[in-house]
């Protein structure tokens, strides 16, 4: 984990799993407490810092109806995190599974965290998508105050998933008072960072609480484009294809193919709790990105998971010290004169938001290609650039 937050710029990584008693001896084991509050690998202290946290499934019964809610938490330190999940092993199976499912209300668990340490924060997790979130077409509510009750004012931040971006949430104006905060959703140590949380000034435990309350600290995001995810749009993966909320409001939320009710998306379920026609201005910017080996895996024509994608990736940060900053940083030129100008285009397209996005629907994900047939056509596949399998330069990996 550490390795590739290296490769792709993550200065501050949550530990995931953090109430996994088995998890957390290989925590206490490899980490140390370092001054700024935070952890890091034992005998590295100022390398990738890490924050504990965990994502818990509450499963439970509410006004009548199935609820299905997915919480993060993060905790000020790994004793704090022990003695959560030491409280939780007493409440449930915390063992079977990283994110465990518990048969709690999210009033109930929030309850049980602050016990345990107030300084637990309490994030709800991609708050829109439709089976397992706050606001989920499925099993969710339609306020904060509804799911969270006399603890309500505790939430401070909503984690807007990879389906939505901060301009779709404040269309919202009831979330207004929320921090907007973006987290990776990584299944894999590659895909650190798919999605992430922009903090100014110092890394620390103060400057993280300050991000989830709105603070200076927040400096921003970065997002999918919001199509990529998996539930953007309406439909059945198996009736296709996907539907956009108009077409799903003439169906009255029925699938045109199989007569059931319709697996209602993200963008269906913000446009009904809307009150806005646009977005105000004003909030903390984000930055829409295409993770680089997708990038790669378009320009080279081949797979993301193919061995030319991540050679390609590895020459490329080694050269430019990271993912985050050839995506956001580094001058488009710079970029084209080590990976080509194909790349260069890639890049700059990305940045532009020009891109042709297809939304993702009931679990299958979206697709943004970030290079047109007229770029293709303009600069066509060129030769062998520096740094790629088959040139004759090759820049030695970052890690």
């Amino acid at each position: 984990m550490a390795r590739w937050a290296a490769l792709k710029g993550i200065g501050l990584l949550g530990t995931g799993d953090m109430v996994h008693p088995g998890w957390l001896d290989v925590l206490e084991e490899s980490l140390a407490e370092g001054p700024d509050g935070l952890c890091h690998l034992a005998g590295n202290p100022g390398g990738t810092a890490f924050l504990p946290t965990g994502e818990i499934s509450l499963i439970y019964k509410q006004d009548g109806r199935t609820r299905k809610v997915h919480l993060l938490l993060a905790a000020p330190n790994l004793r704090t995190a022990r003695k959560l999940s030491e409280k939780l092993d007493r409440m449930g199976n915390i063992r079977s599974d990283g994110r465990p499912i518990l048969g709690l209300s999210a009033r109930t668990l929030t309850e049980v965290a602050l016990s345990v340490d107030p300084e637990i924060q309490i994030v709800p997790a991609h708050v829109w998508t439709p089976w397992f979130s706050i606001f989920g077409s499925k099993s969710g509510f339609d306020s904060v105050e509804e799911c969270f009750g006399d603890l309500s004012g505790r939430v401070t931040a909503l984690e807007t998933g990879l389906s939505s971006d901060p301009e779709m949430n404040r269309l919202v104006s009831k979330l207004d008072r929320y921090a907007l905060v973006s987290f990776s959703d990584a299944h894999s140590p590659e895909k650190l960072g798919r999605e992430a949380t922009v903090m100014g000034g110092d890394v620390s435990w103060a400057s993280v609480k300050s991000a989830l309350l709105g603070g200076k600290s927040l400096a921003g995001t970065v997002e999918f484009f919001p199509e990529e995810g998996k539930y953007h749009l309406d439909g059945h993966v198996k009736c296709g294809p996907a539907l956009t909320p108009a077409r799903t409001k003439e169906c009255r939320g029925i699938c045109p193919v199989c007569g059931k009710p319709l697996t209602v998306g993200v963008l269906s379920r913000v446009l009904d709790l809307a009150d806005r026609e646009e977005a105000p201005g004003g909030g903390p910017p984000d930055w829409h990105l295409v993770p680089l080996m997708e990038v790669l895996s378009q320009v080279l024509g081949r797979g993301v998971q193919t061995m030319a994608v991540r050679e390609a990736y590895l020459a490329l940060v080694g050269e430019f010290g990271s993912e985050f900053k050839l995506l956001m940083e580094t001058p488009a030129e710079d970029v084209g004169s080590f990976g080509g100008p194909l790349l260069a285009r890639a890049v700059a397209n990305m940045r532009a938001g020009r891109v042709a996005a297809s939304g993702g629907y009931d679990g299958q994900a979206g697709t943004v290609g970030v290079l047109s047939p007229a770029d293709r056509k303009e600069i066509g596949d060129g030769p062998a650039p520096a740094g790629y399998p088959g040139s004759k330069r090759r820049a030695r990996p970052a890690v």
